[in-house]
């Protein structure tokens, strides 16, 4: 992008983040493309390097916020817009949503976030006739907003309706609801260490679950926490982390990590004893593994390869972490639901079948399979299974024992499988609470 397109940022601190988050907004909403792309990697924003430290975190924060409270925001703005928003400008809308959003949830001084919203439509060729009509309405969120927005939680709510509607058919109403009130909150940042777990928490200001995983509410540059470089633990959600556990013992034994990338449960293989064929389709993400591993100093046999066409003799024990939609990872991921569709779903079954019946054809007889998806559908998961076990008359299901995730039963689904959602591990402050949707069923083969 030309640097004259934001010659003005550098007069108005703030500005520039906010300009930033803007357009990362629009992208999301309009043209489908990824929060996290955009913000690191070979397709992120080209001003975002231009940003220092703390402005690249504001503008993360700025976007994130907006995406997690969308459905909320749109209902304030409904009220305090007499004719609508405008149509022929998106910038003017995502300047409101950006306003109104600093306003109401973010230790932004209400005067700073009116000011800034103007100077952003003030910027755009096609919204600076609404100045007038951006400072107003942000007024007028300034003093009624929190009444409209305890007013919006009656009526909406912050996902994406296709979303709900199926959350409300498969858990019921009141748990998609809760699922919901999840999202509104930024996780905390989970870590699976190798040793000396309560130690870790300390140093890392942390509290151990009963997991086993330590979660924090540091934020920043996780490559400049103790620990990182010495490759004493790793990022990963503590629901992420279950999965694993359900095989047991692997000292010894030979194990496939089908769909491995970015590399977390192939760390917690490699730790556990395993002798790891770590196999993922993408070069670049293969990359991203490899370095894990180095770091960790933890070693896997590692393969590029379509894990549904790859052959190799059978192994003890088989992880398929498959490709899905991904909708339990929205608390870390809120664009997910404004990305997807619902026909995103149908579209990953096929798949997610071709790799079971790969999975099985890969195990010894006597072998475990573990089958997850960080997806709240029902359709990627239970479906997936039964569908399995009614075509391979050779599996059986082997339930999961509350002992074996730290005795929450609450995770446990009533045909035995790993079930977790972003409501569940509640804690007094939300900033702790939650995990992101898995689902998991261990499978032996006859």
């Amino acid at each position: 992008m030309p640097p004259s397109k934001f010659a003005l940022q550098t007069e108005v601190p703030g500005l520039a983040a906010r300009r930033i988050a803007a357009d990362i907004i629009d992208n999301v909403l309009l043209r489908r493309r990824a929060l996290d792309d955009q913000l690191d990697g070979v397709s992120a924003h080209p001003a975002v390097k231009t940003l220092s430290d703390r402005d690249r975190a504001l503008m993360r924060r700025l976007a994130a916020t907006v995406l997690r409270r969308l459905g909320t925001l749109r209902f304030i703005l409904s009220r305090l817009l007499d004719r609508g928003t405008p149509t022929d400008s998106q910038r003017a809308e995502t300047a409101l949503l950006l306003g109104a959003a600093q306003i109401l949830w973010m230790e932004v001084p209400d005067h700073a976030a009116v000011d800034l919203s103007v100077r952003l439509v003030q910027a755009d060729r096609r919204a600076a006739k609404y100045v007038g009509l951006v400072n107003a309405v942000l007024r007028r969120c300034a003093r009624d907003g929190q009444a409209l927005s305890e007013e919006a939680g009656q009526h909406v709510v912050d996902v994406a309706p296709w979303l709900f509607q199926r959350w409300s058919a498969h858990y019921g109403e009141t748990t998609a609801r809760a699922i919901t009130a999840a999202i509104h909150h930024e996780p905390a940042l989970d870590i699976t260490v190798k040793a000396n777990a309560q130690a870790w928490a300390t140093r890392l200001h942390g509290e151990l679950l009963p997991t086993g995983s330590i979660r924090t509410l540091l934020h920043g540059a996780v490559t400049l926490l103790p620990g990182f470089d010495e490759g004493n633990w790793w990022v990963q959600d503590a629901a992420a982390a279950l999965p694993v556990r359900l095989f047991g013992d692997l000292r010894g034994k030979t194990v496939a990590d089908l769909c491995a990338a970015p590399g977390g449960k192939t760390a917690q293989l490699a730790h556990a004893g395993a002798i790891v064929t770590a196999v993922d389709r993408s070069p670049a993400r293969i990359r991203r593994l490899r370095d894990n591993l180095s770091r960790l100093a933890l070693s896997a046999e590692v393969v590029v390869a379509d894990a549904d066409e790859w052959q190799h003799e059978p192994f003890d024990a088989i992880l398929l972490d498959a490709p899905c939609t991904a909708t339990g990872t929205i608390r870390r991921h809120p664009d997910i639901g404004w990305l997807k569709q619902d026909s995103d779903v149908a579209a990953l079954t096929g798949l997610q079948q071709r790799l079971l019946n790969k999975a099985v054809s890969l195990l010894k007889p006597g072998g475990t399979l573990v089958y997850c998806t960080c997806s709240l559908e029902p359709e990627e998961g239970e479906q997936a299974v039964e569908r399995l076990l009614a075509e391979e008359t050779s599996l059986r299901r082997v339930p999961v024992d509350p002992s074996e995730i730290a005795g929450l039963d609450e995770l446990i689904s009533p045909a035995g499988d790993l079930r977790t959602l972003p409501n569940h591990l509640a804690r007094p402050d939300p900033r702790l609470a939650g995990l992101d949707g898995f689902y998991a069923a261990r499978l032996i083969k006859a």
